[in-house]
């Protein structure tokens, strides 16, 4: 075999069907694409149907696989047991579960910034970013991984953030001319949500380890969007790379872990922040 057949085959996940849970979303998409581009067959899960199908429909016809989305609420158990029937009629086998799905709690910049505050903080927002990010990370590992597991293979990839393994510096976000108290901040469920995907991904790594399951996990830097320019300033000048990350950069390391490349790779969190953790 030549080395450029074994890097192919490595990198290889031809056949394989993947979930990526959240698929209509900006990295759901990037997800489902590396995936595609590998020969994979990406099953592109969300609330939001219609905008799930149209981007399934995009990457089917662009990288020739049968890429195909679902409405699914990923809270509800037996959606999800339903999104496992309709797998296994289609395809006879699941492969790998990205658990990318989540709320995403902004920052709050006008008037009602002191609601991000601790002090201030609604429980409505912080069960419902729970509800999404843990819980419906934690009922798809469990019937989505659990059939991996009876089969005795699979790969479990969950999403998580660099504010998952260091907290949210609250200063990128600070405004001229506000008071302490009403200083806008990163909300608390976004790092309680991240931080507890990785310790999930530990969990499950040990539990499945002798059935064939791998899990990891992948604590992504900021992505550049459309953030003000003074916020972009203030956190590249914490990135060695001196930059923010763009939502291809973080494809490589998704393909990585869902690939027979990283076959020995279990129970891990890949930081992938441009340095930022190093300083």
């Amino acid at each position: 075999m030549s080395e450029r057949d074994l890097a192919r085959r490595l990198f290889s996940l031809q056949d394989r069907v993947a979930v990526v849970s959240g698929g209509a979303g900006l990295l759901g998409v990037k997800h489902a694409e590396i995936i595609a581009s590998a020969g994979g067959i990406p099953v592109l899960v969300d609330i939001d149907g219609p905008r799930a199908e149209a981007r399934a429909k995009e990457i089917a016809n662009t990288f020739g696989v049968q890429a195909w989305a679902t409405e699914t609420d990923i809270t509800k158990a037996e959606q999800i047991r339903g999104l496992l029937e309709q797998i296994l009629e289609r395809h006879g086998r699941l492969d790998i579960l990205i658990n990318n799905a989540a709320r995403d709690p902004k920052v709050r910049g006008d008037a009602t910034a002191s609601l991000s505050r601790v002090e201030n903080f609604p429980m409505e927002q912080w069960e419902a970013d729970l509800e999404v990010g843990l819980k419906g990370a934690f009922l798809c590992s469990q019937i989505l991984g659990g059939e991996m597991a009876r089969r005795g293979k699979g790969v479990i990839v969950n999403i998580g953030s660099e504010y998952g393994v260091n907290g949210p510096d609250q200063r990128l976000y600070r405004q001229p001319g506000i008071a302490e108290e009403a200083q806008p901040v990163k909300p608390i469920t976004y790092t309680v949500v991240k931080s507890g995907l990785i310790g999930m991904s530990r969990y499950f790594a040990l539990y499945w380890a002798q059935r064939g399951v791998r899990v990891n996990a992948v604590s992504l830097g900021g992505v550049r969007q459309d953030q003000p320019e003074e916020f972009v300033r203030r956190y590249i000048e914490q990135v060695p790379l001196g930059r923010m990350a763009e939502p291809e950069d973080y494809q490589g390391t998704i393909l990585y872990l869902c690939s027979d490349a990283s076959a020995f790779l279990t129970g891990a969190n890949l930081v992938v922040d441009g340095g930022k953790s190093c300083w």
